[in-house]
C-alpha cells in the first residue's frame, strides 16, 4: 500500500477520527484497510499512519497484528449479533415480522454501494486454519445458522434445519457473488428468499403446543 492510497483513506475517513481514543482510531483504520485491501496486504505501518498514530502506540493496545485481526473479527461478529438481537426485539413475539425484517436487512446489505462481500468470510479465506480468529469466525457463523433455525421453528416450518441451511447458503453465496458484479445472481436473492419462505411447508398451528423462543 502506497502513501497516496493511505492519504486518500485519511481524507475519506470521518472528520472526527482525530477525536477518538487511540485504540478506537486503530480499530477504525484497520477495519477500513482490511475490508478494502485484505488482511495480508495491509501492514501495521499503514494502519498506524491511517489511524493518526504510530506503531509503538498500536503495539501498546495490540500485542501483534494477529491480535488486531482477532479484535477486528470480534467487532464484526458483535455487530452481526446486535443486528439479529435488534430484529428480534423490535418484532418480539411475531415470527412473521421477524422474517420480513430479516429479509429487508438482507436487501439493505446487498444493495449497499460499499458492499464487497462479507468481511468475515473475506477474512476467513486469508487465515490459516490455526489462526485464533478462525474460532471466532466459526462460532459466529454457527450462531447465525442456529438463530435461523430458532426463527424457523417459531414460524412453524416443517423442516427448520434444512430451511436454515438453504437460506444460510443462499445469503453467504450471494455476498461472495456480489464481488463479481452487482447485476449477477445476487441481485435476485431477495426474491428467491421470499419465494422459498413462502413455499416451504409449515406445521398447522394446532400441532405446535407452544411457540419456541426466538431470542
Amino acid at each position: 500500500m502506497n502513501t497516496l492510497q493511505i492519504n486518500r483513506l485519511r481524507m475519506d475517513g470521518s472528520p472526527e477520527l482525530a477525536e477518538l481514543p487511540p485504540r478506537e482510531r486503530i480499530m477504525v483504520a484497520a477495519r477500513d484497510l482490511f475490508y478494502r485491501y485484505g488482511l495480508h496486504p495491509v501492514g501495521v505501518d499503514a494502519i498506524a499512519e491511517t489511524a493518526l498514530t504510530n506503531k509503538m502506540t498500536l503495539y501498546r493496545h495490540f500485542k501483534s497484528k494477529d491480535d488486531l485481526i482477532v479484535a477486528y473479527i470480534k467487532r464484526l461478529a458483535d455487530e452481526g449479533d446486535e443486528v439479529w438481537e435488534r430484529i428480534i426485539s423490535e418484532n418480539s413475539g411475531n415470527p412473521e415480522k421477524c422474517l420480513d425484517a430479516w429479509v429487508d436487512y438482507v436487501e439493505d446489505v446487498l444493495t449497499n454501494k460499499l458492499e464487497r462481500g462479507c468481511a468475515i468470510a473475506n477474512a476467513a479465506v486469508e487465515l490459516d486454519a490455526e489462526h485464533p480468529a478462525r474460532a471466532v469466525i466459526e462460532a459466529y457463523k454457527s450462531r447465525k445458522r442456529a438463530n435461523l433455525v430458532k426463527l424457523f421453528k417459531s414460524a412453524r416450518y416443517r423442516e427448520p434445519e434444512l430451511l436454515a441451511d438453504e437460506v444460510f447458503l443462499l445469503f453467504e453465496g450471494a455476498r461472495i457473488n456480489i464481488q463479481c458484479g452487482k447485476k449477477g445472481p445476487a441481485s435476485r436473492l431477495v426474491r428467491m428468499l421470499r419465494n422459498l419462505l413462502a413455499a416451504a411447508p409449515r406445521l398447522p398451528a394446532s400441532k405446535v403446543r407452544r411457540s419456541p423462543t426466538i431470542a
